[in-house]
């Protein structure tokens, strides 16, 4: 697994660059902190820091320069003790100016902070809307009003939102900061208005500069707009600890935690136990021993519907209930009784679907989180299945899952294809967090059967036509298609447009898992479980 973590660290350190160092330069010469810095200078350096969204807008806006992390860093981390999700826009990619992708991402921030009831911080930055990509985040409804519309409900629901004005603060993104519960500002770099001067010069003919339009002294000293006002950025976020560090505790969920221990065997197994070749069996069951405490496991039917591994363990100490692909080869009884050996290969089958039902539903009778564990292909196909009632167990699976009302947490490990995508809490379903190792692979099929399909819907085309492929025609075909396909199935393609929320070395997994169900603590459960109408 080497070149794939080398991949992860290269691109994470060329990501984390933002605009480049001369952006970064002309921030420092502004007497300016970057985005990631002011994160630094502001969360708790004993306590981790999980970024969401690093990979967000990669290989996207090509024409427009890119937009690296989206133009804002975002992420899970600690203040003053205190867990909470920070936003930065970062003005080294286009002046912090919002792309598609930054809507998208600011979006996810405050679904994560209204999903676990998390405090919120903005660090504003921001020359709003990206105009040349106004059509494509202006006015739908998960576009940048979207923003607003939570800053109201996030504030409705008693969670706190703190706005730092940290730089240009324009237009629409104004309401941002002056929605949160408290607004702050720095003095000579921060400034909010509706409109700038030069629009204020062309709409009305005032001539006025940035400062008295809507600097910090207009805003603390003559509108009220803003709470108070800061020589610098680090006194400003100075400020913020101090917020944090006098706000009072609200009820939790009451999820189970004792002290934490480290599996009993290496996690760094881990490189060796999963294969490469995405066909190659292995057996889940090590993998999960490196992921829980003290390797311990208790498997919930481990002889019955084998093709899903599922059990209960700790992760960090938190009690968990685990949903897991198996890959290995299993002598197993199946519903004919009679016995067979066959390989698992990430396919789902009935019987496993049916218990894997069962102890989703009894993981929210006893209020334990759920992580899914995805390797997984897709469900069998074929007569004996359809005969068999394939159709209403994943039904049922799909479900509890989807009714399920303890938080669920999504890790791709390797395949993630079809039907099994959703089955296994796929984006579509809301885990509190969806998580991808650099071996994951997202589409709705393998880019060798994808490709397969395809090619002969553009032969029999061609066929049709009157114009036959020759064979080396159709390879060279084939090879175009799977080149693109693969492509696509790259997790940092999926990262890039959020359907995951990080693509992460297996040995953070752990650490990952317990930070998001420490936040998921934070919001007690108040819907009881119910599945709706299944059919039996």
């Amino acid at each position: 697994m080497q070149p794939f973590i080398d991949e992860l660290t290269q691109r994470t350190i060329q990501t984390q660059l933002g605009g480049g160092t001369k952006k970064i330069d002309d921030q420092h010469r502004k007497g300016k902190l970057t985005a990631r810095e002011r994160i630094a200078y502001l969360t708790d350096t004993d306590r981790p820091f999980i970024e969401i969204g690093l990979f967000a807008g990669e290989g996207m806006y090509a024409e427009h320069g890119g937009c690296p992390s989206g133009g804002v860093v975002v992420g899970i981390g600690y203040v003053s003790g205190r867990q909470c999700v920070i936003v930065a826009n970062d003005a080294t990619v286009k002046a912090g100016a919002w792309f598609p992708i930054t809507a998208k991402k600011n979006l996810r921030a405050q679904e994560i902070a209204m999903e676990n009831h998390l405090p919120i911080i903005y660090l504003v930055d921001s020359a709003g809307v990206y105009l040349p990509l106004q059509d494509e985040v202006f006015a739908d409804k998960e576009h940048f009003g979207r923003t607003f519309r939570n800053n109201a409900q996030l504030s409705a629901m008693g969670i706190l939102q703190v706005a730092a004005i940290m730089g240009s603060c324009v237009a629409g993104g104004a309401y941002l900061p002056i929605m949160s519960d408290e607004a702050l500002i720095v003095e000579g770099t921060g400034s909010i208005f509706l409109a700038g001067p030069y629009l204020v010069k062309a709409s009305i003919g005032e001539d006025v500069d940035a400062e008295t339009l809507g600097g910090a002294a207009t805003h603390t000293e003559i509108s009220g707009v803003v709470d108070n006002k800061y020589p610098d950025d680090k006194s400003c976020l100075d400020a913020i600890k101090r917020i944090f560090d006098k706000t009072g505790h609200q009820a939790t969920a009451g999820f189970d935690r004792i002290a934490p221990t480290l599996p009993a065997k290496n996690p760094d197994d881990i490189y060796q136990l999963l294969p490469t070749d995405r066909v190659k069996p292995y057996d889940m069951q090590e993998i999960v021993d490196r992921l829980v405490d003290n390797s311990a496991f208790d498997t919930y039917k481990p002889d019955y519907g084998q093709s899903l591994l599922c059990g209960y363990g700790r992760i960090d100490g938190w009690a968990v209930g685990i949903v897991a692909n198996q890959r290995k080869v299993v002598k197993a009884k199946g519903r004919t009784g009679q016995p067979a050996e066959m390989q698992m290969g990430g396919v789902i089958y009935g019987d496993a679907a049916d218990k894997a039902a069962r102890f989703i539903m009894n993981c929210n009778q006893k209020r334990i989180p759920l992580v899914f564990l995805q390797d997984v292909s897709g469900f069998m196909v074929g007569s004996r299945a359809e005969q068999g009632g394939i159709i209403k167990d994943g039904a049922k699976m799909v479900s509890a899952m989807a009714n399920s009302v303890v938080p669920k947490f999504t890790v791709v490990l390797g395949n993630s294809y079809g039907a099994g995508n959703y089955a296994m809490c796929g984006k579509a379903y809301d885990p509190r967090l969806m998580l991808a190792w650099p071996t994951a692979q997202m589409a709705v099929m393998s880019g060798a059967s994808a490709a397969k399909t395809l090619l002969q819907i553009q032969v029999a085309a061609q066929k049709a036509k009157g114009q036959p492929m020759t064979p080396d025609e159709e390879q060279t075909q084939l090879k175009k298609i799977t080149d693109q396909y693969n492509a696509q199935l790259s997790p940092y393609y999926a990262a890039a447009r959020l359907w995951v929320d990080a693509v992460i070395d297996p040995l953070q997994t752990r650490q990952i898992l317990s930070e998001g169900i420490a936040a998921a603590n934070h919001a007690p459960i108040t819907k009881s479980f119910s599945v709706g109408v299944i059919q039996t």
